[in-house]
């Protein structure tokens, strides 16, 4: 028998647990299995609904289009075990055992792939009125605002406070975005790049609010930190998100400073057949030059296959994408591929002031990153390029009627 033929013998007899169900912790159980993995694939939830998509969420589901958002899986078929309604409490891999409500679950490959949980407005824990937006409940519990169109303020102008807006405001409800910062999506764009996109909240009737803040949240209304009241039948917190690893504590997994899993460019942890994957994980990437902490969609679909790929031992997957996220806001379709951080030029394809334009950053003439507003060829092209390294002539870049792949330095 070859080493490979042993090694992978060996690996299907395996019993794999994946704690999450969303995204990642899915689409892991089902590459395993698309993979060829023969072993028990178990796969815990801490919410009692079957596994969902959470995109639908901040749109179809939240305005009344759709009930819910279930993955189209048939985990029975695939011998997927379910086990939900399941708070994971603890690792103990000395013991390799996963500690849950419902007691221990053995285990000899562990993937964690727990997401991220919203940042909570300080001091507004449990007042009545204020609302996250993350899970399928949270959701349920905002549909009948909407539906009565309350007055409402949302506080963050972030991606998921742009898209609550855009539903809030399309369900006819006055809405209005409180942002600490002097422009929307501070966190993520520099501010040549966000400040066009304040104007679309007035377009679509949204009051945005920058350089504030709230300092209390009263029955009926919001008191800002100028003192005015704004009226608020409804408050939705949209300021953040961190990794859900609080529950890693004392395991011995280790966690970076934003309470990230650190995995390795395969996405394993230090510690041995402890995977993780999606919101909750960080990896290195040779691409950039750096840790990417990657809080979006793409992500948790595709780290997955490195991940059943590594346990099945097949082959030596390194994950190294370029990141894409999209967001549909104010009637835009917004979205991004690469990593700016460390770009030295920026070049605009397109009047920002328009319906359509893109962004483009360079190092070194190479593209690592492009934001594309209602450009979508734009996008599709852009995201070829950062993955090849193309060199780019930023004069027939900053053309918006060319092509972007005509745009190379250097034949394609």
């Amino acid at each position: 028998m070859s080493e490979q033929t042993q090694r992978r013998s060996t690996s299907q007899t395996r019993r794999v647990v994946v704690v999450g169900a969303g995204m990642a912790g899915v689409q892991t159980a089902v590459a395993l299995r698309e993979q060829g993995f023969t072993g028990t694939v178990t796969l815990i939830g801490a919410e009692p609904h079957q596994p969902y998509d959470r995109p639908p969420l901040s749109k179809a589901v939240l305005l009344g289009k759709a009930e819910g958002s279930a993955f189209e899986v048939d985990f029975e078929t695939l011998g997927i075990e379910l086990a939900l309604g399941r708070d994971a409490l603890g690792v103990r891999p000395a013991d390799r055992e996963l500690d849950t409500e419902a007691g221990p679950v053995p285990y000899d490959v562990l993937v964690l792939a727990t997401g991220a949980e919203p940042v909570m407005l300080p001091g507004t824990e449990g007042v009545p009125g204020v609302h996250l937006l993350r899970t399928l409940d949270d959701a349920e519990r905002l549909r009948p605002v909407l539906a009565r169109q309350h007055d409402i303020v949302v506080v963050g102008a972030g991606w998921i406070g742009a898209e609550f807006a855009t539903a809030a405001r399309e369900a006819g409800c006055a809405v209005t975005v409180v942002e600490a910062a002097d422009r929307p999506l501070a966190g993520a764009l520099p501010a040549e790049v966000a400040a066009p996109m304040a104007a679309w909240y007035a377009d679509s009737g949204a009051d945005l609010r920058t350089h504030t803040r709230v300092a209390r949240v009263e029955p009926g209304a919001v008191v800002l930190d100028d003192g005015s009241r704004v009226p608020a039948g409804a408050v939705v917190v949209g300021i953040g998100a961190r990794p859900a690893t609080a529950w890693l504590a004392g395991s011995g997994i280790g966690l970076g400073r934003h309470g990230d899993v650190l995995a390795d460019d395969r996405l394993r942890t230090g510690v041995p057949d402890v995977y993780a994957v999606g919101d909750c994980a960080s990896f290195p990437s040779g691409r950039y030059g750096e840790r990417l902490l990657v809080h979006h969609w793409d992500n948790a679909l595709q780290g997955p296959r490195t991940v059943a790929a590594n346990i099945l031992g097949e082959s030596d997957a390194v994950y190294d994408p370029v990141p894409y996220f999209w967001s549909e806001q104010f009637g835009r379709f917004v979205q991004y591929a690469g990593h700016h951080a460390a770009a030295d030029r920026l070049v605009w394809r397109g009047d920002p002031a328009g319906p359509s334009w893109s962004v483009c950053w360079l190092r070194e003439d190479r593209l690592v990153a492009l934001l594309a507003v209602g450009r979508p060829r734009d996008l599709a092209q852009g995201r070829r390029l950062i993955e090849a390294g193309r060199r780019m002539d930023a004069e027939a870049l900053a053309d918006p009627a060319r092509p972007l792949k005509s745009a190379t330095a250097e034949p394609v």
